[in-house]
């Protein structure tokens, strides 16, 4: 926009007898080649309205939300589409959280499984003597079940438990996403106020060169060259400034791609602005059923309700059964030699039946207490999760409405009103009319306007990544502008 007005006032011949010396526009950055992302549809309804009950509803499985959208949305981007979808494969915050869910997956069949068969083998130093010979070896084989139901009960927990590492899962790749976001859309904002802070270098060095033509003259002032030399220095030391922050935020994204941080990322250019519907009730709502954290909450809360069904099961016996061989070597006394008795050196062969008596009921009555206990925690950290989802719905919605109105306060009053005023002392100080320091105004006036529209632009996109975040799905959106 400088760069145009540059070349209009030039042409028009505002200023009279001053070459344009304005650089030549560097080569644009070439965009890398990206691929969409694979559609990512909602997880699981957890019962509608369920945030508003008193207690989770926590009977009955849960049945998939009919129509679910995608739980991200890249708004047209291709480029941001392929970088989300390298990070959501790459990222090793995702990579550990499905090996945990992988080992967590191990967990039933452990818990559920029959324990092992016990073999003993006894050898008698000294053998006990039987009318049939003495018993030398007693080997025994007995196995254990417990209660009937307990297995099932510790394997249903440890479902439950690797259906919340699911959600935790989600929530992983749902964070990866929204960093992502922040990242991108802040190598955005740099290079964006990186080509302004470079028109608004040179507007500043074609009016150093103004001023000079008008000292040489004899009608101008030498401070003006001066002022308008410090005024570009301070130019320069902006641009470095963004420079640190582009490599910071460059490092970061690259971070999350498990990429080296020194990675170069080509120039980001936005799109159009996303136009999205902010209909709190209705995100409160989705977030209560889309949210991987509430999701987590409320199966915490079933493994919890599983636990204590295990710790009532405790009171219950367990049982064992086996079987026993003893070795019987036959009689070698002088009787037993002369008349050998019926079934002389016959093995012998047991059956055996037990069970365990609980009579340690206060261990157990602490065990159920226990489970009862962090039941109920888990219920109350199901309640503040979706407490903290209605919040932060309000919150980054009323933060997005409000960025909004900033914008459209910007793009329809300050930055034409910041132009007029740059014009108009443009005018005045070719007639002479102005000095320099109005001049100056009216251009610290635009760059300021012109750096705070990119930021809000860069603020919009990033409150709707939050909100997507907290919603955990992607935000519903209307036409787009000029549509």
């Amino acid at each position: 926009m400088i760069r145009r007005r540059l070349s209009l006032l030039l042409a028009a011949g505002v200023f009279p007898g001053v070459s344009d010396g304005t650089a030549a526009s560097p080569a644009p950055f070439a965009p890398p080649a990206t691929s969409r992302p694979a559609a990512e549809r909602g997880g699981e309804c957890l019962g509608a309205a369920v945030y508003r009950s008193r207690e989770p509803q926590v009977s009955g499985e849960a049945r998939p939300v009919a129509g679910a959208a995608p739980t991200y949305a890249t708004h047209g981007d291709p480029r941001l589409a392929g970088l989300v979808e390298e990070a959501l494969s790459r990222n090793p915050r995702i990579r550990a959280a499905l090996s945990l869910r992988r080992a967590a997956g191990q967990r039933a069949p452990q818990v559920s499984a029959r324990p092992d068969p016990m073999v003993m083998l006894t050898g008698h130093a000294r053998p006990p003597e039987t009318r049939v010979g003495p018993q030398t070896t007693l080997l025994s084989v007995t196995q254990s079940f417990p209660g009937f139901g307990k297995r099932e009960a510790r394997g249903r927990v440890a479902v439950k438990q690797a259906a919340e590492r699911d959600e935790r899962i989600r929530a992983e790749r749902a964070e990866v996403v929204r960093l992502v976001k922040r990242a991108y859309y802040d190598l955005a904002y740099v290079d964006d106020a990186l080509a302004i802070s470079e028109e608004d270098e040179e507007l500043l060095r074609h009016y150093e060169t103004l001023a000079r033509a008008r000292y040489s003259r004899g009608y101008g002032r030498q401070g003006d060259s001066i002022r308008l030399q410090a005024e570009i220095t301070k130019a320069l030391n902006r641009r470095e400034t963004l420079r640190r922050r582009r490599v910071d935020a460059e490092a970061a994204l690259n971070t999350l791609l498990d990429r080296p941080v020194e990675t170069e990322v080509a120039r980001v250019e936005l799109g159009e602005r996303p136009a999205p519907i902010v209909d709190v009730a209705a995100l409160s709502e989705t977030g209560c059923r889309a949210r991987p954290e509430v999701r987590a909450a409320m199966r915490q809360v079933e493994s919890r309700e599983q636990a204590i069904e295990v710790a009532r099961l405790a009171y219950r016996p367990d049982f064992s059964v086996g079987v026993a061989w003893g070795y019987l070597r036959g009689r070698g006394d002088p009787a037993g030699r002369a008349a050998p008795p019926p079934d002389n050196g016959k093995d012998t062969y047991s059956l055996m039946v037990g069970m365990s008596v609980p009579l340690a009921r206060d261990r157990y009555d602490a065990g159920l207490e226990e489970a009862a206990e962090r039941n109920e925690a888990a219920r109350a950290a199901y309640r503040s999760t979706v407490r903290d989802t209605e919040r932060a719905v309000r919150s980054t919605a009323f933060r997005i409405e409000g960025l909004e109105r900033q914008i459209a306060l910007f793009e329809n009053a300050l930055a034409p009103q910041a132009e007029q005023a740059l014009s108009a002392a443009e005018a005045a100080y070719t007639t002479g009319a102005a000095g320099v320091l109005d001049l100056m105004d009216g251009q610290r006036v635009l760059l300021e306007v012109r750096l705070g529209l990119a930021q809000l632009e860069t603020d919009h996109r990033k409150a709707l990544a939050d909100l997507e975040r907290v919603v955990g799905a992607a935000i519903p959106e209307g036409p787009r502008q000029g549509a």
